[in-house]
């Protein structure tokens, strides 16, 4: 549509993933607009978290150093882990305050569909976290979708037979939402996970 290094740019912005071609337009036209020193420094960020972030040796998550911030951090409990999809999980979690244990991010999920195997996620790794009997409890917080269910079953019935406690996260009724727009699954996965009320 545009010339040359414009096009360029759209092509490439519209890589990114939720990018569409309108949001692609949107920011190479953005970008254009800006001042020299604001798309040097975007730039400049670019490269240089490529060349400065990695993953934690320890749980996968991303880091500037070795291990992240949380392996890093002695008050964390050692006996729990909280096994995760992506980074952004840990993050989501994080904001929640309840969790003061350790991650294990798998980097994906299992989906035949995509060609993703057990082999091509981080449970090698997880297993020799596990085999010191440091950890007593694993909780699987995958994504409550059809490849974050199976890679939760998955994990939960190899790690079973090591005695550890295995949980997942509870699922259901988003707080402040109505009854009549919740789907079949969510609402039965709400009857399914009821708990008694203490009146």
């Amino acid at each position: 549509m545009y010339e040359g290094v414009v096009q360029d740019l759209i092509d490439e912005l519209g890589r990114l993933p939720g990018v569409g071609p309108k949001s692609a337009q949107r920011i190479a036209f953005h970008i254009l607009q800006a001042e020299p020193a604001d798309v040097k420094r975007l730039a400049q960020t670019l490269l240089e978290v490529k060349a400065k972030v990695r993953f934690c040796a320890t749980c996968g998550n991303v880091a500037q150093e070795e291990l992240c911030n949380i392996c890093r951090d002695a008050r964390r409990d050692l006996s729990v882990i909280c096994v995760v999809e992506e980074p952004k999980d840990v993050v989501a979690i994080e904001r929640t305050r309840e969790f003061r244990g350790r991650y294990h991010v798998l980097g994906g999920a299992i989906s035949p569909i995509e060609g993703v195997g057990p082999d091509d996620l981080r449970i090698r790794e997880l297993l020799a976290r596990l085999a010191d009997g440091t950890v007593t409890e694993l909780i699987l917080a995958t994504d409550p979708n059809l490849e974050g269910e199976a890679t939760a079953t998955y994990l939960a019935r190899m790690i079973k037979p090591m005695g550890l406690k295995v949980t997942g996260l509870a699922s259901g009724l988003p707080v402040g939402g109505d009854l009549e727009y919740a789907d079949e699954v969510t609402l039965g996965r709400a009857f399914e996970g009821r708990r008694l009320l203490d009146v």
